[in-house]
């Protein structure tokens, strides 16, 4: 994971986020909500403080900055210190697989997938949060990037890049959600609507299964509110 430096220096800050931004938080959460299964064992890789997967039903949280592992367990979420390209986790041993907000701050995204892939059970579920690139609010965040103590390190997809990424590693039947959050200080953010599909929401939530007989390609946070 690119950036760990600053998560660890800024965790407090980044958690705070959240307190600050209830509307957009809350709308995200929404958005991710009903592309889980009912019910499973659920891991959320890149668990931050704890605030998705504790909402969202995760069991464990996977997150390599040290501060913000320690601000999870804290929370209620037992959470191991590592990344996501090298997970510590058996094969098969979840239904679901969370990550918010994730793989704008890994190198080696298809190398995250397939470990995400592997610890899945056949027909498992993965669930991806991510800042649309395709959309007014995903352009100002790659414009504003470099101003960003977070995502000075982050890489920006748009939702059709993703969705791509997935089916090289072995989902299928993708379903997407988004939130219709606004430029900040042009919409009213205290009511935001969920909708399905992408390319009008600045957040998306992936969502799609593990295929049990797709062999994999080998070469295959807080905002600005």
């Amino acid at each position: 994971m690119q950036g760990v430096a600053v998560f660890d220096r800024l965790a407090g800050a980044y958690d705070e986020w959240f307190d600050r931004h209830p509307a957009l938080y809350r709308a995200e959460v929404e958005t991710l909500r009903p592309l889980l299964p009912k019910g499973g064992v659920g891991v959320e890789i890149g668990a931050g403080s704890g605030r998705f997967g504790l909402l969202l039903g995760a069991a464990l949280g996977i997150e390599p900055s040290r501060p913000m592992a320690k601000l999870a367990h804290g929370r209620g979420l037992p959470t191991v210190q590592a990344v996501g390209e090298h997970l510590p986790l058996p094969d098969g041993r979840f239904d679901f697989a969370l990550l918010v907000t994730v793989i704008c701050f890994v190198a080696d995204v298809p190398a995250l997938l397939r470990e995400t892939r592997r610890i899945l059970k056949p027909g498992g579920r993965i669930v991806i949060g991510l800042i649309d690139l395709d959309t007014p609010l995903g352009r100002l965040y790659a414009l504003r990037r470099d101003a960003d103590p977070f995502y000075r390190h982050a890489r920006f997809y748009t939702a059709g890049a993703v969705i791509a990424m997935l089916a090289q590693a072995g989902f299928r039947a993708p379903i997407v959600y988004q939130a219709l959050i606004g430029l900040p200080g042009e919409t009213p953010q205290d009511d935001i609507a969920v909708r399905p599909g992408y390319g009008a929401g600045g957040f998306v939530g992936i969502g799609a299964n593990r295929s049990s007989n797709h062999r994999a390609c080998e070469n295959g946070s807080p905002g600005l509110y």
